[in-house]
């Protein structure tokens, strides 16, 4: 049993802690271009082909094809059955995408295949991020644009504060130490960047913000779940980092949040795009 200041498990896979749970993937699934990629839009253009890594469910995914066709698109997943379940999700007569399985560390595609690599929260669950920008950089044309987005562990924010929300939080980051991976990938990525031998890059900023009751009963509602549910659950009491009851009392504060008219949370998201 793993505590919260233990070195990472090598033994550990390197994906991330969450897994696939149904509450993921409807969390997941809810992100569009318009909400989760609008800084890369202005370099979308017809004929462009686009390889999207951890495409997950292909809700963006299908989105940057819809803008791009008749360019080709390419949704990878390490996930056969993530895989199958975004193919089912293509909308009728959008021909150009295409998911496939793949392995961000050696992507099976020519050095120069594309004109934009995309990827969206995918490196704070990486064990080796550099080396899969390196990756990414491989397969890009000259003059391609790579456009990458995580969020900040340790830059999120909500009110009202809550013991077991904090408490979730100090489990999160003790997980990412343990699994190997940087829950707070934000304030890394340009570095990560720059380390992985592109040299023109424009980073700037966004967040999500949860503060309407809609908003507020989807995020609690999807958290609440996945704190039960979801591999989170099963790693945090696997490593020795909570108990069933802790799990128990932080998904009662996510629905305590949620219900609270003056609920706000905010998630840091740092958007990087660089030129090969």
């Amino acid at each position: 049993m793993q505590s919260e200041d233990s070195p990472p498990d090598d033994s550990l896979p390197d994906d991330y802690a969450h897994g696939h749970h149904e509450s993921v993937l409807r969390s997941h699934g809810a992100r569009t271009v318009e909400n989760s990629a609008a800084y890369l839009t202005p370099h979308l253009h017809s004929g462009a082909d686009i390889l999207d890594v951890g495409s997950g469910p292909g809700s963006i995914t299908i989105g940057l094809a819809a803008r791009v066709s008749p360019g080709s698109v390419i949704g990878i997943e390490p996930i056969p059955e993530i895989v199958e379940r975004a193919r089912a999700s293509i909308p009728g007569g959008l021909e150009n995408l295409t998911f496939e399985t793949g392995d961000v560390y050696a992507l099976a595609y020519d050095d120069a295949s594309f004109d934009i690599v995309h990827a969206h929260q995918v490196l704070q669950h990486l064990r080796e991020p550099v080396a899969a920008l390196r990756e990414m950089r491989r397969v890009l044309r000259p003059g391609g644009v790579l456009a990458v987005r995580d969020a900040d562990y340790g830059g999120m924010t909500w009110a009202p504060e809550h013991p077991m929300l904090t408490r979730w939080m100090t489990i999160y980051q003790a997980m990412g130490a343990n699994l190997g991976v940087d829950p707070n990938a934000g304030r890394h990525l340009l570095g990560w960047v720059l380390d992985a031998g592109f040299d023109t890059i424009d980073p700037g900023a966004d967040a999500w913000t949860y503060a309407t009751p809609e908003r507020r009963d989807f995020w609690a509602g999807t958290w609440a779940e996945r704190a039960l549910r979801s591999d989170f659950a099963t790693h945090a009491v696997d490593m020795g980092l909570a108990t069933a009851d802790d799990l128990d009392a932080i998904a009662e504060a996510f629905r305590d949040w949620g219900r609270e008219p003056s609920g706000f949370f905010m998630i840091p998201n740092t958007e990087i795009l660089a030129w090969r």
